[in-house]
């Protein structure tokens, strides 16, 4: 056939072998509904047989879930095989930075494709903790506006996406000795004094970020500081040249996000700005973000007690911590709600969690607060958790639709 579309005699899909939860599934079946297929299964429930007709090359270069079309593999499965790590799940630059609570960039991906974003879009994050929205935004060429009021999570989520743009000049500064003298290393004051040298920002970002690391390499697993900055240098180098060969060799029309310091509660918006909203909030104090972050929140100069105040779900205490929560997550999702396109949808993940052995509803809490905020809810697609300090068993994937 001359044209990308296919019939039911010829296409079909085959799930990722990685793919093993009811979730998952869930996702793969929305996201080729909303690319336009029309499916069955087969016996073997990880094979997919396209009813009618189906452009196959929108299916290759989007779906998230699918390894292969007819055999041909779909661009996630190549994006994957740039990994530096042993986790399928953070290939390219996603693995930058050990963020608690990270969201799987598969589900992001198939996320974007059940609510309709294509290119040309904006798709806004308010809370975009290690940037894995805006990533997966950047490979589809969906245009990514991230916000968080962490300054460690601004700076992480734009090494990933902005380390692109100046890959040769990187590589340049790394090759030179002096910025990176053991005793300064040493003394961990490498983002102090030799970032005006650098010239640009995204060049001084990367080190930075690079230090951060290490910082964590060295206070949760006793990694020798010197030793990890080097290799942190040499590794995220690598994934970001491997960035650059993947959009190339699957010619990928990169866009590059805005990322930008905020407050959820206030964004600095247009009325009806965007066309898709995917975030996670903070779980309430199942995670305390500053806390977690403390070694590299301090290594950046910044005042953790002052800090704290401005991060939802860190202020307070005990039943006061709760109410400011609730307010401070009414705010939110009002200004989501204000800066989303009529007809547009929002999905946010959230879940439950157990306090003093009694389960707080935080779901339905942020259920009530966007139907307040008059967005109508659509699906909640129920999603277990794995070790989240055990004060967290599931989450709930929640989309809603602004009528």
């Amino acid at each position: 056939m001359s044209t990308t579309l296919q019939t039911e005699r010829t296409l079909s899909l085959s799930l990722h072998p990685n793919v093993q939860f009811i979730y998952e599934l869930a996702l793969a079946r929305l996201e080729l509904e909303a690319l336009g297929a029309e499916w069955e299964p087969t016996d073997d429930l990880r094979t997919f047989r396209l009813v009618g007709e189906a452009d196959c090359q929108l299916l290759k270069r989007r779906t998230a879930y699918f390894q292969s079309i007819n055999g041909d593999f779909t661009d996630y499965h190549c994006l994957q095989r740039y990994n530096r790590t042993r986790s399928v799940n953070q290939y390219l630059t996603h693995w930058i930075y050990p963020y608690k609570g990270k969201f799987h960039p598969q589900m992001i991906r198939a996320l974007l494709n059940v609510i309709g974003a294509r290119p040309g879009d904006t798709v806004l994050d308010p809370f975009i903790g290690s940037g894995t929205t805006a990533l997966e935004c950047q490979l589809l060429g969906i245009k990514c506006i991230g916000i968080d009021v962490s300054p460690l999570c601004v700076l992480i989520s734009r090494v990933k996406t902005e380390s692109l743009q100046v890959l040769e000049a990187i590589e340049r500064q790394s090759k030179v000795a002096a910025p990176f003298a053991t005793r300064d290393l040493e003394q961990g004051i490498l983002i102090k004094e030799p970032i005006p040298h650098y010239g640009d920002e995204r060049i001084a970002n990367f080190f930075i970020v690079a230090e951060m690391v290490a910082h964590s390499d060295r206070a949760r697993r006793r990694k020798d500081f010197v030793s990890s900055f080097h290799a942190n240098v040499q590794r995220m180098l690598l994934s970001v040249k491997d960035l650059k060969e993947a959009s190339e060799a699957l010619g990928l029309q990169l866009v590059y996000p805005v990322i930008q310091k905020g407050d959820a509660r206030c964004l600095n918006l247009a009325e009806e700005s965007v066309d898709g909203v995917i975030t996670s909030p903070p779980y309430s104090i199942a995670l305390n973000y500053v806390e977690n972050d403390a070694h590299a929140l301090s290594a950046l100069g910044y005042d953790l007690c002052r800090i704290k105040e401005e991060f939802i779900g860190v202020r307070g205490s005990g039943q006061e911590k709760f109410r400011m929560y609730e307010q401070d997550m009414r705010e939110s999702i009002r200004e989501i709600y204000r800066v989303l396109k009529p007809g547009k949808h929002c999905v946010i993940i959230i879940g439950n969690i157990t306090y003093q052995n009694e389960e707080v509803d935080t779901t339905g809490m942020v259920r009530r607060l966007c139907s307040d905020a008059g967005f109508e809810e659509v699906r909640a697609i129920e999603k277990i958790i794995f070790g989240l300090y055990n004060v967290m068993q599931k989450d709930y994937i929640m989309m809603f639709w602004k009528p």
